[in-house]
């Protein structure tokens, strides 16, 4: 019942109540994002969303104009500290996930949901997917998700699609509820940010924490 009716009717009701604050972020960032960087304020990036469907993102905009895309070695997103790429105004946003809240329209739409599988760029052939990627596509993508919550860019991708397929096996409000706490948590107190911070950590290391971190969200 939660997953399939209770979660979309949350999902609504609350972005309707954050519209008015979300305003007041965009009203308050998009003129010092333009000013900083001439550009646009927005940026739309496109992603594979429920069931492979493709849909645009909200985001604002953190990167200066035409910047080039840049990967880690598993096929992540590169988000270093020392990226180039970013602007000043950018780093800050990052920092505090402010660059994120617009995705709230994307809830509001019915594109994603508050907690679920963080959306991935539409790439590649959905039909081709292995199983793991097709089962986290399962359900809505989130603003933030189990790993992000709890791991945000120390993990690699495979461990993320990992998590992706935990959470989607163990949906549930209660679940929700403290993915949604870790998260303020995380971002509160600036861990994990990058990946390249913790590339270093044995895997042996890396794994057994995973595990105890679904010791401890079990539900």
């Amino acid at each position: 019942m939660y997953k399939k009716f209770v979660k979309r009717l949350l999902d609504i009701i609350i972005s309707l109540i954050a519209l008015p604050f979300v305003g007041l972020v965009i009203l308050i960032f998009a003129p010092i994002i333009y000013l900083t960087d001439r550009g646009p304020v927005f940026y739309n990036a496109t992603r594979r969303g429920m069931n492979g469907k493709v849909f645009k993102m909200f985001k604002l905009r953190s990167m200066k104009v035409n910047a080039p895309v840049l990967k880690n070695a598993d096929g992540s997103t590169y988000s270093g500290d020392d990226d180039p790429r970013v602007t000043k105004i950018g780093r800050i946003m990052r920092k505090l996930s402010i660059d994120e809240l617009p995705q709230i329209l994307n809830v509001l739409i019915g594109d994603m949901s508050f907690v679920g599988p963080r959306p991935n760029l539409a790439t590649g052939n959905y039909e081709e997917f292995d199983e793991k990627r097709k089962k986290r596509l399962t359900v809505r993508p989130g603003i933030t998700g189990y790993s992000q919550a709890y791991f945000r860019n120390s993990i690699p991708q495979e461990q993320k699609f990992e998590n992706d397929c935990y959470y989607v096996d163990h949906v549930s409000f209660i679940f929700d509820v403290k993915i949604l706490i870790q998260t303020v948590l995380s971002v509160l107190g600036s861990k994990n940010i990058n990946y390249q911070e913790s590339i270093d950590k044995s895997a042996g290391t890396a794994n057994e924490t995973v595990a105890e971190k679904k010791d401890e969200v079990q539900v």
